[in-house]
């Protein structure tokens, strides 16, 4: 048995039945090469045992796991995509695969149900006119998308696998043909506001609150005895969500594609198609090409955001009470305000105060960014004063000294100096005696894509990852929220 005693599975979603999904089959790719395995995700699941043959069999054939879904089910949603209502929406590259509970913790001892989901499996019943398919580009692009986001503190789907699949495939946006490949991801929840969308279009009431009820029981259960379901579910939802938009915010991502149908009820980032990270403060930069309105730019991600938690209201209107539901809504702001200062505080490595200090400290933060122009790369500006006055000598001695020094960011400094840092040890780590932090730079991508696309060399994207993991464990960011996250 190559199972650990911690595989637990757990398929809930088959259980709400035909109106929520489609039973479909993977595709019959001609090779299944394993390029990337997340054994320490795997881990989480009990799956980090699996020998490579058998990881293969199972994320690159998708024979079904043991005692999990007995088929593949690509899951029906409708969304807005820059506000364009789309009702031809649904998994047209992917399905959910498995669904299995998550290693408990002190917490949350049942541990929380995660799903394995694929990008690139083949086509479905929503596929339209797509192939289906994913390019090993992306496979690779969510990859690094996903490991730098949860490297820095950022609740985010995990990159699970990535079978290479043997096919040709034509693209607009990239050369062509390119290599295809299979992604497995693991997610906590796959059920979109899109979800919700689709059956409100549909006027099926019923089935709204047959959908309210499993997300709460499923993901929400400490709302079971709520006298009013729609709205507590609503209010939990918006506070994960901003929590969400707080963490994008100060780790300088954007997402790029903030359609009603890539955001999920509880509040964990996925699906990385055309992400940016930002190389300096600027609110308009965007990360898709064909935004060309700026809809979804890194400084209106809040009211983007904000805009989709409205469409998930009025689907909820159907089942609940409008002024319970406006009440949530209002409570946005404060709910990103507060998720805001704890995320720039975690990034800053210090620790809190009172909220006067905090939000000076913070706003001054922002202003330090903005006011370092071209000279000051975002990473790097949190990078060098990680740990606030405990790393004061070793900024004013690194490559941005001279910055430092500058009257602009005098007022910064004044206030983070009154921060004793948190938990100051992690000042010790190797990655803090570096001059540079890991970014994630599009040149940087492009540049660890080219050697796998003319050598099919993995080894520098192998190297990147290794740093951001270490990344990952020195920085420790995101331990307070993901505690809150227990369920």
């Amino acid at each position: 048995m190559p199972y650990s005693p911690a595989y637990r599975p757990d398929p809930r979603f088959q259980a709400l039945g035909g109106e929520f999904s489609d039973p479909v089959a993977p595709a019959d790719f001609p090779e299944t090469i394993l390029r990337f395995r997340n054994d320490r995700a795997a881990a989480t699941v009990g799956l980090e045992t699996l020998d490579d043959a058998e990881w293969v069999r199972r994320f690159g054939r998708f024979d079904p796991l043991p005692d999990n879904q007995v088929q593949p089910l690509a899951m029906r949603y409708h969304g807005h995509q820059f506000r364009s209502y789309n009702p031809d929406l649904g998994d047209g590259r992917g399905f959910l695969f498995a669904q299995l509970r998550e290693t408990g913790t002190a917490l949350n001892k049942k541990g929380r149900l995660l799903d394995l989901a694929t990008k690139g499996s083949g086509q479905t019943p929503w596929s339209r006119s797509g192939d289906g398919r994913l390019t090993l580009k992306g496979g690779v692009r969510e990859i690094l998308a996903a490991s730098q986001l949860e490297a820095l503190g950022v609740p985010t789907s995990r990159a699970f696998s990535l079978v290479e699949t043997g096919e040709a495939l034509t693209r607009g946006d990239e050369p062509s043909p390119t290599r295809s490949a299979v992604l497995t991801r693991l997610s906590h929840s796959h059920i979109r506001f899109g979800t919700f969308q689709r059956l409100a279009y549909f006027d099926q009431r019923a089935q709204i609150g047959v959908l309210v009820d499993h997300v709460v029981e499923t993901y929400y259960p400490h709302l079971a005895d709520a006298a009013d379901r729609p709205a507590a579910l609503l209010e939990a939802v918006i506070a994960a969500t901003a929590r969400l938009l707080a963490r994008w915010m100060a780790a300088g991502f954007v997402h790029g594609v903030l359609n009603t149908d890539n955001m999920v009820v509880t509040g964990e980032s996925f699906d990385y198609g055309p992400w940016r990270f930002l190389p300096r403060n600027d609110p308009n930069f965007v990360a898709a090409y064909f935004d060309h309105q700026g809809l979804y730019s890194f400084g209106r991600q809040p009211e983007a955001v904000f805009w989709n938690l409205q469409q998930l209201a009025a689907c909820l209107t159907l089942v609940g009470d409008q002024a319970g539901l406006l009440a949530a809504l209002n409570g946005f702001s404060d709910a990103y305000r507060l998720a805001l200062r704890a995320a720039m505080l975690d990034r800053l490595g210090v620790q809190a105060r009172d909220a006067d200090h905090d939000v000076e400290l913070v706003n001054a933060a922002f202003r330090a960014l903005a006011e370092g122009g071209d000279a000051l790369r975002w990473e790097p500006f949190f990078f060098d004063w990680f740990g606030g006055e405990a790393s004061e000598a070793r900024a004013l001695a690194g490559p941005r000294a001279g910055l430092y020094g500058a009257e602009t960011f005098r007022a910064f400094r004044s206030l983070l100096g009154d921060y004793a840092p948190e938990r100051p040890e992690r000042l010790d780590e190797a990655v803090f005696q570096r001059p540079e932090p890991e970014e994630l730079l599009i040149e940087e991508v492009e540049s660890l894509w080219a050697p796998i696309a003319v050598e099919d060399d993995w080894a520098a994207l192998h190297a990147k990852l290794g740093r951001i993991e270490e990344a990952r464990r020195a920085y420790g960011l995101g331990q307070l929220d993901n505690k809150k996250a227990a369920f």
